[in-house]
């Protein structure tokens, strides 16, 4: 009884967007992988099915995260740290790690690989967001700041063994984001800025010879034999042979000429604006204004730090992907290889998203249960 009163209270207009947004990326995919030209002979590609299998995973991961009380989950995220660490070990597994370009980032599930550091994503939001719930009265004392260094240090020492900097990156602006709405003291933002400056002036320390050639190709993007650079040339070019309104659905001419790479994945934007045109890549982004938007809503009215915490998390995750993923695409960020949500093909990615907006809905459901950020 309880859960069909709160499911009065679910945002179907967050539902919404998200439908509009897998609906183009799909379609997106599909042109990417030439359905339309294949259907008759081969039936939907690979990367369609997968796709659609991993949102159906997704809508049903949803529904199971609104039964549960999230402030329930919240309890459990010791249980959820440790896990989550686990799951970025599992790599490591004889048999079980997949080694992808030149990452072992994935383990092999048979009917699809998964990308474990999605999944710690997932467990990294909610136990972090637990733990600043905990610490909230003494998120600035130096022992609590030690506790947040080894928090995190983990995470970020197995992601960047993998190595994967691009999803490092990602852990690493989730943290900020969810420290600077604990009201974390600006002299540790400064320091942690700071640190990251002369981290990036170092960066041949620690990147290695294919990170530091795309970092250089950022830096140069007027030489196309920099790897990296003929890779967002490609894109440019994509996307401004889209011009206002695009060739057509299922018209576009670079991508099917094999002449941009990885373009059901990295570069599925540039796939979309070429068929689409400016409007349509208006409209993308516009859903995307629109779905963080929703989001910071739901922290802002969350009834509890935890609550509002999780959801800044996710807020933070979803926009520096966004950001950096159409950044990349025009060349106005470095290439990296991460997805664009619900528009890039993987099945890692998709689920992780899906789960990500089930704990979003989760929190907006039960925010009139109590007084706002009342921590009862």
């Amino acid at each position: 009884m309880e859960n069909k009163n709160l499911l009065k209270n679910i945002d179907f207009g967050l539902i919404l967007i998200v439908l509009l947004l897998v609906s183009i990326g799909m379609l997106a995919i599909a042109s990417a992988t030439r359905v339309p030209d294949t259907f008759l002979e081969d039936g939907l590609s690979r990367e369609v099915k997968v796709q659609a299998f991993a949102f159906i995973v997704g809508l049903i991961a949803i529904a199971i995260i609104l039964m549960l009380d999230y402030q329930f989950v919240g309890k459990l995220y010791k249980f959820i740290y440790v896990l989550s660490i686990g799951m970025l070990l599992l790599v490591y597994v004889p048999g079980l790690g997949a080694p992808r370009g030149g990452a072992l980032s994935w383990i092999d599930l048979g009917v699809m690989d998964l990308q474990t550091s999605e999944v710690a994503k997932i467990g990294f939001i909610i136990a972090f967001a637990q733990f600043l719930s905990n610490h909230e009265e003494d998120i600035n004392h130096p022992k609590t700041l030690l506790k947040i260094a080894l928090f995190i240090t983990p995470f970020l020492l197995l992601i960047y063994k993998q190595p994967d900097f691009g999803t490092m990156l990602v852990f690493v602006v989730i943290t900020g984001g969810m420290l600077l709405v604990a009201k974390w003291d600006w002299r540790y933002i400064g320091i942690a800025l700071g640190t990251g400056v002369i981290g990036g002036m170092n960066a041949d320390k620690f990147l290695d010879a294919y990170q530091m050639n795309r970092l250089f190709a950022f830096l140069e993007p007027e030489n196309l034999l920099l790897p990296g650079n003929y890779h967002v040339n490609a894109s440019k070019t994509t996307i401004g042979a889209g011009m206002m309104t695009g060739r057509g659905l299922f018209q576009g001419v670079y991508h099917k000429g094999d002449w941009l790479p990885v373009q059901e994945t990295d570069f599925i934007f540039s796939v979309w604006v070429e068929e689409m045109g400016f409007v349509g890549g208006a409209v993308v982004i516009g859903l995307f204004l629109l779905l963080l938007m929703n989001l910071m809503k739901i922290a802002y009215q969350a009834k509890d730090k935890f609550g509002s915490y999780m959801v800044t998390g996710i807020v933070f995750m979803f926009l520096f992907q966004i950001f950096e993923n159409i950044g990349m695409t025009m060349g106005l960020m470095p290439v990296t290889g991460i997805t664009l949500p619900f528009l890039s093909y993987g099945g890692s990615s998709m689920i992780t998203n899906m789960i990500m907006i089930g704990i979003a809905l989760n929190v907006h459901m039960r925010r009139k249960k109590q007084g706002m950020f009342s921590n009862k």
